[in-house]
């Protein structure tokens, strides 16, 4: 009887895959995004960010959307989120009095008088508007405070009203959005919020200037006129 062998079978074995090198290559673009984010002092546009880059503008914003969704876990004291149409990283709101305390011992914080406070309140929630018309509301002179909110780039010119003797606007800036953390002018808080917020500090209080803050603090209106502006 003629014997038959199974010829041997020939046992391939299934290779492990190589990561994908899409992978990979978004992997090296997120670390370069989070470079670019962390070294910028002005949040920057997706438009910017993509067309530096030379990027795709959907991976740059997947890839961004990552970032923060990564940096939002506890275990970051940092954030990168949208602020004032651009992306920046800033650290953590529940860490702002810790970090303050911190800065506080290393350089003098950046202060506003309570008039220019007051000043900058009125231009953001009545914007654009004239010196009259925030002297009227306020009550007193202030062309002084108005130079100093320019000098600190909070505000800026808006062009000219069309009234007789074609008064000055002003609006707030870029950097005042970014000194409060705001994306945008639809997240100003109340004006009782507003003297809380950023980095501003009040100096040089007078007893009146305390009482006014104490009578603000019952309800959001404005604070009563200053005597005078220091």
């Amino acid at each position: 009887m003629e014997e038959r062998f199974a010829e041997p079978q020939t046992i391939v074995q299934a290779e492990t895959p190589e990561p994908a090198a899409a992978s990979s290559e978004d992997a090296s673009l997120k670390a370069v995004l989070e470079a670019i984010v962390y070294i910028t002092d002005e949040p920057l546009s997706l438009q910017q960010i993509a067309s530096a880059l030379g990027r795709p503008l959907d991976k740059v914003k997947r890839l961004l959307d990552e970032l923060s969704a990564e940096y939002a876990r506890p275990e970051h004291g940092l954030s990168v989120r949208e602020i004032a149409g651009g992306y920046k990283m800033s650290t953590k709101p529940e860490h702002h009095e810790a970090v303050r305390a911190f800065v506080k011992n290393l350089t003098p914080p950046l202060k506003l008088s309570l008039a220019a406070l007051e000043t900058l309140a009125v231009i953001a929630y009545k914007q654009p508007v004239t010196a009259p018309e925030i002297m009227e509301i306020r009550g007193v002179q202030g062309a002084g405070v108005l130079k100093t909110l320019l000098d600190r780039k909070l505000i800026a010119e808006a062009g000219r009203k069309k009234v007789v003797g074609q008064p000055i606007l002003y609006k707030t800036t870029k950097e005042f959005l970014v000194q409060f953390g705001l994306k945008d002018l639809s997240e100003l808080p109340t004006l009782k919020e507003f003297e809380e917020l950023g980095r501003m500090e009040l100096v040089e209080e007078t007893p009146a200037a305390g009482a006014r803050q104490q009578a603000a603090a019952a309800g959001d209106n404005p604070p009563a006129p200053l005597p005078e502006d220091a």
